[in-house]
């Protein structure tokens, strides 16, 4: 039997997104974000479509070129003229990687529920974290008033941008309202400590009985790293370690080699969907635990990953609130309740 070869067509629209209020990072802070959508179709159904989202984070992504733009080009007139996405090529841009990928799931389905799960019917709702922005003492305690309010029963706190003490100050004041049953805390340091002192500030964060910490030295030390995962009082979990690493050998590698109780996956930053799906199965072989986590991506990229998080039906809750971000967003069926992220259909 003969199969044709579907030949597609695909438009890139480069577009500016504004935040709602300055984002806070560790690489600065973001007041707009330059994504890149895609909109495939094909010469056989020229009706159909399917969107994608690229979103590489400055500073961070290891796709963040000077000449993404003309990259991410290539990659679709490869797609047009062969009609394969080839995820080999694409290795070492995952941002651009997850935007196809996502595209012709997008036009194979001819639905915004991507796969079918009960998170996709509408049946159940994501768990998610409460995300505290970095800022200074009230900005960041005002925040997690809000949060807690809300209804979160998880909340993450950027650290590393104040001082530690007051940082330290923010987490006892939950702790003084919220036991560890009622509330689960982790904190994400963003490389902030250093080698020397990061055992003693773990040991002191310890105390407050919070689930875990990101990145507590920054990324590239991996001795160092594995000294702290081996004694460290507080779960440590891997989140810019891993860009950068996008074989199978490589995930492999990195994980035998530091052994950390958790890593967090991000597609935009870490593979897309089937870099992902590597991650995690290499993690769960090793005992490791996971959850993923968007990084900064409208709706359409945000629905993508909550779609493809879905089919993991994780307990754990995930970091898919940071979507609903932005003054101009793309219009998706997702609505934040409580601290569950839905979909309605």
């Amino acid at each position: 039997m003969l199969y044709s070869i579907p030949m597609y067509t695909i438009n890139i629209i480069p577009r500016i997104l504004h935040f709602k209020q300055p984002a806070g990072t560790s690489r600065g802070t973001y007041t707009t974000r330059k994504v890149w959508y895609i909109y495939l179709s094909t010469t056989e159904y020229p009706e159909r479509v399917g969107v994608g989202e690229c979103a590489p984070l400055p500073k961070l992504s290891c796709d963040d070129l000077p000449d993404y733009e003309q990259i991410l080009c290539n990659a679709c007139r490869c797609l047009e003229q062969t009609g394969e996405l080839d995820t080999e090529a694409l290795r070492d841009y995952p941002s651009i990687l997850f935007g196809l990928e996502t595209a012709l799931r997008h036009y194979e389905t001819q639905s915004w529920a991507l796969w079918d799960t009960p998170f996709s019917r509408g049946e159940t709702g994501i768990p998610i974290n409460g995300l505290i922005w970095m800022g200074d003492f009230d900005r960041m305690l005002q925040q997690i008033e809000v949060k807690m309010q809300s209804g979160y029963r998880c909340i993450k706190l950027k650290i590393g941008a104040i001082n530690f003490e007051e940082e330290l100050a923010l987490l006892k004041h939950i702790r003084a309202h919220y036991s560890a049953r009622e509330i689960e805390l982790r904190v994400d340091a963003n490389g902030a400590f250093s080698p020397v002192d990061a055992m003693e500030k773990l040991n002191r964060l310890a105390e407050l009985e919070l689930h875990s910490i990101e990145q507590p030295i920054r990324a590239g030390q991996w001795e160092e790293m594995a000294r702290l995962t081996a004694d460290t009082p507080l779960p440590i979990a891997l989140d810019e370690e891993l860009i950068g690493c996008n074989t199978p050998e490589g995930k492999q590698d990195l994980l035998t080699s530091v052994r950390p109780q958790y890593i967090i996956l991000k597609p935009s930053l870490h593979g897309g969907i089937s870099g992902g799906n590597e991650w995690i199965a290499e993690a769960e072989k090793q005992h490791i635990g996971w959850w993923i986590t968007s990084a900064l991506e409208s709706n359409i990229g945000l629905n993508a990953i909550a779609q493809w998080c879905a089919t993991f039906r994780s307990p754990l809750p995930q970091g898919l609130g940071t979507g609903l971000l932005f003054t101009d967003n793309i219009e998706m069926p997702l609505e934040i309740r409580k601290d569950c992220l839905w979909f309605c259909k």
